[in-house]
C-alpha cells in the first residue's frame, strides 16, 4: 500500500482531492462526481452534524484516496457506506482495503452494527461488486432499473461487530 496516513479531519481542500479521485476513476458520470465533492462541502459546512463522515488516505501531501460515510437516521447502529475512491496511479496497491478496513473499523468503535452499500448492476461496476463480496458483503437486494432502464441498484451489507454494548439510536440529519 502506497499509503503513508489515513486521517479522518475534513480540509477545506479535500472537496478538489474528492473531486479529482472521483473522476480520475472513470467510473461516474459528472453529476456524481458532483455530488462527491458536495458531500465534503456539506461537512464543511456543517461538521459533524451533517451526518458525514470521512476518513482520507495521503501520500505525502496527496490526498489519493477516501471513504465518506455516515449513520443512517432512524436506526440503531446501521451505516451507509456512500463512497470508496482511490486516485487512478493509485489502486491495485490495496489502498481501498485500507480504507474500507479502517471504515469498518471505525464504524464498529462508535457502536455500528451493519454498513449498506450501493452500487449499480451496470457491467463496468463488476470490480466494484466484486470487491464487496470479497470482504464479505452480500448481496442483500437488487432493485431492478432503480438508476435508469436496465441499470439496477444492488444493495451489500455486512455485519460488524459493535464495540459498545448497546449501539446508539443514529441522529436524524436533514437533508
Amino acid at each position: 500500500m502506497d499509503m503513508q496516513s489515513l486521517r479522518e479531519t475534513v480540509r477545506p481542500d479535500d472537496a478538489r482531492a474528492v473531486r479529482e479521485t472521483v473522476a480520475s476513476t472513470g467510473f461516474f458520470s459528472a453529476d456524481e462526481v458532483e455530488v462527491a465533492e458536495e458531500l465534503v462541502r456539506e461537512r464543511l459546512a456543517k461538521g459533524p452534524e451533517s451526518g458525514y463522515l470521512f476518513l482520507f488516505a495521503d501520500d505525502g501531501a496527496d490526498t489519493v484516496g477516501y471513504a465518506c460515510y455516515g449513520p443512517i437516521a432512524c436506526t440503531v447502529g446501521s451505516f451507509d457506506l456512500y463512497w470508496i475512491a482511490v486516485r487512478r496511479g493509485h489502486q491495485g496497491r490495496g489502498l481501498g482495503r485500507a480504507l474500507l478496513r479502517a471504515t469498518e473499523e471505525r464504524i464498529a468503535q462508535v457502536g455500528g452494527r451493519g454498513i449498506y452499500v450501493e452500487t449499480s448492476s451496470r457491467v463496468q461496476y463488476h470490480p466494484t461488486r466484486a470487491f464487496y463480496e470479497h470482504f464479505g458483503y452480500r448481496k442483500a437486494a437488487v432493485l431492478a432499473d432503480f438508476y435508469a432502464p436496465g441499470d439496477d441498484k444492488v444493495v451489500y451489507c455486512k455485519a460488524v461487530a459493535a464495540e459498545r454494548e448497546q449501539a446508539p439510536r443514529s441522529p436524524s440529519v436533514a437533508p
